[in-house]
């Protein structure tokens, strides 16, 4: 709607998880880091953590784009709050597109099997469980402990990556002999100022603006507001291009994300 107006090509500041839009700060880098290390050296689990709306789903879909699918195969999980059976049926389903809806022992026995003509193949098995945090029944994490069990003398079968808000980390703890197998973690926090700001610069430019058009007082407010949250920047920018444009302004200045916040106060 703003685009044409602003010189961009595409909106920058969407709430998707596009890898393209993945800002890489300092710490965004050392979680993708470690989420590499932990599958190209098969630990077995790792986990990630992080504020609401930080950046680990888009991490997560960047992660996945760097694994090449000859090497490959990955299952990603977006909703694992179902029961311990159904989310086993879905990971098989996501690693080879077969609906198996048997017993779960039979479920079992397939999942090994899917894991052994994987590493034939010469490909890792990658099971990817985004807002972990949301699984509520202790038995699916005591199913998702037992896969790990899939492993020979020398090597797992699997790599399973955690994805979750704060409290899964106290989840976990509550179940020591998961928490035992997790052989990485990482948690990612929101963003400084001057992170902010660049994170702001990053995607402007991958949408194809070449100038600055926040001033200095709009990117303070916006950081004071968002606290260096990436979904609230990209809520608040969204608005004040939005809004820049509809009053003609040549710049997103504070007077702009101050109507914006006084509105939201309205709400």
């Amino acid at each position: 709607m703003y685009e044409s107006y602003w010189g961009l090509l595409e909106s920058p500041f969407e709430n998707v998880p596009d890898p393209q839009f993945l800002y890489k700060s300092a710490q965004h880098k050392e979680a993708l880091y470690r989420l590499l290390y932990g599958i190209s050296r098969r630990k077995g689990c790792v986990m990630l953590t992080g504020e609401v709306g930080c950046g680990k789903t888009t991490l997560s879909r960047s992660l996945i784009s760097r694994l090449p699918k000859d090497n490959y195969e990955v299952a990603l999980i977006e909703n694992p709050k179902i029961s311990p059976t159904l989310l086993l049926g879905e990971i098989i389903y996501q690693l080879t597109g077969e609906n198996i809806k048997n017993r779960k022992v039979d479920l079992l026995h397939h999942f090994n099997r899917v894991l052994l003509q994987n590493m034939e193949e010469e490909k890792d098995s990658v099971i990817i469980i985004d807002e972990a945090q949301l699984i509520t029944d202790r038995q699916s994490f005591e199913e998702l402990r037992l896969l790990l069990n899939f492993q020979l003398n020398n090597r797992f079968l699997l790599t399973l990556i955690l994805l979750g808000q704060p409290e899964l980390n106290d989840t976990l703890k509550s179940i020591p002999q998961f928490e035992q197998r997790i052989a990485l973690k990482y948690h990612l926090s929101s963003l400084e100022y001057e992170e902010t700001v660049k994170y702001i610069e990053f995607r402007l430019r991958k949408a194809g603006l070449s100038r600055t058009v926040f001033t200095s007082g709009a990117l303070e407010l916006i950081y004071e507001y968002s606290e260096g949250i990436p979904r609230k920047i990209n809520n608040l920018c969204d608005m004040a291009l939005l809004m820049g444009w509809s009053m003609k302004s040549e710049y997103v200045s504070e007077h702009i994300v101050n109507n914006i916040l006084n509105e939201k106060r309205q709400w």
